[in-house]
């Protein structure tokens, strides 16, 4: 356990960040499933509209630090090429 006034601190801070990055997480996770999906069905225009939608969300988690920059760009791309090879 902390001892100290800071590390007490430190520990409560780690604890609200904790949750604010499970939600965020778990936002991506459902943005990213929601292209997979219309991916899946083959609707190009809803996946599209999808990307639109999970790519900026994607990037905000990587620069707030929740994702890797690299692993958010990748899933981007990977996304956008199977949107393209659609047709």
């Amino acid at each position: 356990m902390a001892n100290t006034k800071s590390a007490k601190k430190a520990a409560r801070q780690m604890v609200r960040r904790t949750e604010v990055n499970k939600t965020r997480r778990s936002a991506v996770k459902t943005d990213v499933r929601k292209v997979e999906e219309a991916i899946a069905s083959g609707d190009k225009n809803a996946a599209i509209a999808a990307l639109k939608t999970a790519q900026p969300s994607l990037v905000r988690t990587a620069q707030k630090g929740v994702m890797h920059p690299k692993t958010a760009s990748r899933k981007v791309s990977r996304l956008a090429q199977r949107i393209k090879a659609m047709g």
